[in-house]
């Protein structure tokens, strides 16, 4: 008994799956800085998001997420939730 509770003791740790972190560029109907704050005040607190960039004059909107934890699709949603139009989704590599 006493060697089955030192066999568990000293088991190493399982290591964590290191996180897939996947960048995306949205083309959007973004058109004014009222528009870009109600993005930068919402998406960012979205499941695994990891950081959120607006850039008016492109119209363009950069996620960076744990793919674990969320997806294109459930953020193009996010997006539609606050009226935020996505017209194309662009992963960065």
């Amino acid at each position: 008994m006493l060697a089955v509770v030192a066999g568990v003791a000293t088991a190493a740790p399982k290591q964590k799956a290191e996180k897939k972190i996947v960048t995306v560029v949205f083309t959007t109907d973004l058109d004014c800085h009222h528009c870009a704050q109600k993005v930068l005040n919402t998406i960012p607190y979205e499941k695994g998001i990891k950081n959120v960039q607006t850039d008016v004059p492109t119209k363009t909107i950069t996620v960076s997420f744990d793919a674990e934890k969320n997806s294109i699709e459930a953020l193009i949603k996010a997006f539609a939730g606050i009226k935020v139009k996505v017209f194309k989704a662009e992963e960065k590599k």
